[in-house]
């Protein structure tokens, strides 16, 4: 069994170095694309969760407090028990929140005497579209705070922002990751996609047909080579985010190397059930740029968040890869999360990888019965 695996990894390899336009996408698109995509439209945003460290505890912090959850673009996480500064780090690193409002002991004091208070907001700002949204809003929320306590002094009650992980608030810090989540998918997909079209189209698929080769094994020796391309890849795409764009790599590097592999297992796989499916390798090509451009840049939370979508849309996205390789790629490289916090998310990418992998085997089977 091995040696008729080496047999098709060795011919696979052949297949690839021979082929210039799969040399054309492994090395030069993903390059283009994080040239050309580097930079992203800031969106506004909806439903942004917030918590409370309310040490004023009075009728006009609370007013406070209302005038940001009044509507839909902040929204109020209750806890159980009050929260502390001590328990904001593990808030963002946990995703429960993206801000948390901070109100001094002496905030109704000091508007009472009118003197200058200091409200204190931390913002999560891994994702820079939505710390820029949360400052200019609550600009805005104090601004009509101040005009209804005190038209005399507008400014009595001053904001001081503390941005966690994106102080300058760079729109690549939060694009780039998911950058590579897109080019990840789109050039994993898309070379195995044609791996079984092309012995189709060349007439090589009679020669499996009648060699003592188990579906299994081909499938297996046609991905193994796709994951060591698929590794080079990531490589490649990260080092040039690095010297384009200096996005920092603050977790584990060997934490997410293995968490992208399983990312491009997925990718690999999803690409071969496409290649059981098409019939030729531009109807392959075709099938994989719709199936993964497009749910993965409108729907994964890639541009859009995934809270502000219908619940119709959130539950799709739950079946889309990068909606979970966007959650760890981008908490490892701007967070430096851990995987207790993101073992959950690995786990379903795995489960969908392994699904995939099963149908296709299956329906690969299927083909050289019929």
């Amino acid at each position: 069994m091995i040696r008729r695996i080496k047999g098709i990894i060795r011919k696979e390899f052949i297949h690839i170095f021979r082929d210039w336009r799969t040399l054309m996408i492994i090395i030069l698109m993903p390059i283009l694309m994080i040239v050309l995509y580097g930079y992203a439209i800031t969106l506004d945003m909806r439903n942004i969760r917030f918590s409370v460290i309310d040490d004023a505890a009075t009728p006009e912090s609370r007013e406070l407090i209302s005038g940001f959850s009044e509507n839909g673009f902040f929204v109020l996480v209750p806890n159980p028990k009050p929260i502390t500064r001590n328990d904001v780090e593990h808030l963002f690193r946990r995703r429960d929140v993206a801000m948390v409002l901070v109100i001094p002991n002496d905030f109704s004091k000091s508007m009472t005497m009118q003197q200058s208070t200091k409200i204190q907001i931390l913002v999560d700002a891994s994702d820079s579209n939505v710390g820029t949204f949360i400052n200019n809003y609550s600009n805005q929320v104090f601004q009509l705070f101040n005009q209804r306590h005190n038209r005399r002094l507008p400014l009595n009650v001053r904001l001081e922002p503390r941005v966690f992980y994106n102080a300058d608030m760079k729109s690549s810090y939060f694009f780039v990751p998911g950058l590579i989540a897109l080019i990840l998918l789109l050039i994993s997909a898309l070379l195995t996609s044609i791996t079984i079209t092309r012995e189709k189209e060349m007439g090589t698929m009679e020669q499996i047909l009648v060699s003592p080769i188990h579906p299994v094994e081909i499938i297996i020796g046609k991905v193994i080579p796709y994951i060591s391309l698929g590794f080079f890849n990531g490589a490649m795409i990260l080092i040039s985010s690095r010297i384009l764009f200096d996005v920092p790599v603050r977790g584990s590097l060997v934490l997410l190397t293995g968490l992208a592999l399983v990312y491009i297992f997925v990718a690999l796989s999803f690409g071969l059930l496409i290649s059981t499916v098409a019939k030729t390798q531009q109807i392959a090509m075709l099938m994989t740029l719709m199936a993964t451009i497009l749910p993965t840049i409108i729907i994964s939370g890639f541009i859009f968040p995934i809270a502000s979508m219908p619940v119709a849309l959130q539950a799709v996205s739950r079946v889309i890869p990068a909606t979970y390789f966007l959650i760890i790629i981008r908490g490892i490289m701007l967070k430096g999360v851990g995987l207790p916090e993101l073992w959950i998310h690995a786990s379903a990418l795995t489960g969908i990888g392994l699904a995939m992998l099963t149908l296709a085997t299956r329906r690969f089977s299927v083909t050289l019965e019929t």
